[in-house]
């Protein structure tokens, strides 16, 4: 079997043609995965037989390890936005802030509803929100926007259940170790957010009056009386939060096995998924079946590419190259904290070129994940600040190739000039800061 440096440039040729074929040949991540899996395989000289073995394997250990985890998470998300209960979750957000504090609030309500919900569909949402507010307090309507979106961003790449954080979860090893993954990512979430409010600000001052279009009309729009109460609208996604938490305190101590068994991050989630049918009005009908639907059919083309980043994964594992790591591990040639940049630029490297972030954290995750043992990144904590790490990667930078620069473009209402100035560069500094967040954050773990 090829090794050495032979193998690192056959290996360096099968990432080009993966960001290549995504981003320029407009090949589905699927499918690029695969044929990159497949032609590693063959080019260091596995056999046929063993090629295809090893491809199956790690398709079917992602689809095994998360795939309930996407769904589950996806239905929730839907729910929240089908029922107006992300809606009526951001109004009490709003009531709680006051006027004076409304960027803040506008920061803190998109990083609240990027858990949950995709950020595209986070920021349509609520995009309807930022005129009448902008009004109403004499705030910059850019100021409003930018604050949104850079909170929506950040954890919607950084904290799970969204399905990039869940699937570099699933790579790098650590889907049992769920609930101290989402500590990670919401705790490095606030450089994120705080550099997004920054910047949202900075950028309002900057901006023409007239940046966001004609004045809006200055009457508030009236909450939706039939939205759910506030309390059931934050159960789906309180829930399974609290249950994630409650097993990783659980499992320091002695607890019953059916506590441990609801705790466990599918039936949690599940959990999550029976609160959202909460939602439903009355005389809804079928909007159940709706709301599954949709959420599937968001949900298949995830884990599919998820599964091929897996596949693509278990044949760098096959390779040599794990024991040509292990030899640098050990003539201290490279070290864990070094790790993180790594990760870092490839993941924006994939973001930049073909402009899906759940893509670049995916493939990113897949390469990187089969060193993790040899490096001796194993804990749930380093593994959390590494998951982080390529979410902060794969926001850098947003632009014209990113389907969620044109959501922020036009409900913003800003022209594709603007949202490179604003929008583009908020994407970078968010990225950085939680990058070195998560450098002094790795550097400060015990051993």
């Amino acid at each position: 079997m090829v090794s050495g440096g032979s193998l690192l440039v056959l290996i360096a040729i099968t990432i080009l043609f993966v960001v290549v074929a995504s981003s320029v040949a407009k090949i589905h991540p699927f499918l690029a995965l695969l044929l990159a899996a497949l032609g590693l395989g063959f080019a260091v000289g596995m056999p046929g037989g063993q090629v295809l073995d090893t491809l199956a394997k790690g398709f079917g250990n992602i689809t095994a390890g998360i795939g309930l985890i996407i769904a589950f998470g996806t239905i929730i998300g839907v729910a929240l936005e089908e029922s107006g209960a992300a809606t009526r979750i951001a109004r009490a957000l709003l009531s709680l802030f006051g006027s004076k504090r409304i960027v803040w609030a506008m920061s803190c309500i998109g990083g609240l509803v990027g858990i949950p919900v995709f950020c595209d569909s986070g920021f349509i949402i609520l995009s309807k929100l930022v005129r009448t507010l902008a009004v109403q307090t004499g705030k910059s309507p850019v100021s409003l926007s930018m604050a949104m979106a850079g909170g929506l961003y950040t954890t919607h790449v950084l904290v799970p259940p969204t399905p990039g954080p869940l699937a570099a979860a699933a790579s790098y090893g650590a889907e049992s170790y769920l609930g101290p993954v989402m500590l990670v990512g919401l705790l490095l979430s606030v450089p994120g957010v705080l550099t997004g409010y920054w910047w949202a600000v900075r950028s309002g001052k900057k901006s023409a009056p007239d940046a966001t279009g004609s004045a809006p009309s200055p009457h508030t729009e009236p909450p939706d009386p039939q939205a759910p109460p506030l309390l059931l609208s934050m159960l789906p996604l309180v829930l399974p939060v609290f249950l994630i938490g409650a097993g990783s305190i659980a499992g320091l101590m002695d607890p019953p096995s059916w506590l441990l068994f609801v705790c466990k991050p599918v039936m949690a989630l599940f959990t999550g998924v029976l609160a959202s049918f909460l939602l439903l009005r009355k005389g809804s009908g079928n909007r159940a079946e709706q709301w599954v639907g949709k959420a599937l059919s968001q949900a298949g083309p995830i884990l599919l590419i998820t599964a091929a980043g897996g596949s693509f994964g278990e044949v760098l594992k096959a390779t040599p190259l794990t024991h040509l790591f292990e030899s640098w591990v050990n003539s201290n040639t490279i070290s864990g904290i070094w790790l993180l940049p790594m990760v870092f630029l490839l993941a924006a490297g994939l973001k930049t070129s073909q402009g899906s972030s759940t893509a670049a954290i995916i493939v990113t995750s897949s390469i990187f994940g089969p060193f993790l043992p040899a490096l001796g990144i194993s804990g749930p904590l380093e593994l959390g600040i590494l998951v982080s790490v390529t979410g902060a990667g794969s926001m850098v930078v947003s632009h014209a190739n990113d389907s969620y620069f044109w959501v922020v473009s036009q409900f913003s209402g800003m022209t594709m000039k603007e949202t490179l100035r604003t929008f583009t560069v908020s994407t970078l500094l968010q990225g950085v800061a939680i990058l070195a967040a998560a450098m002094i954050l790795f550097l400060l773990l015990p051993g």
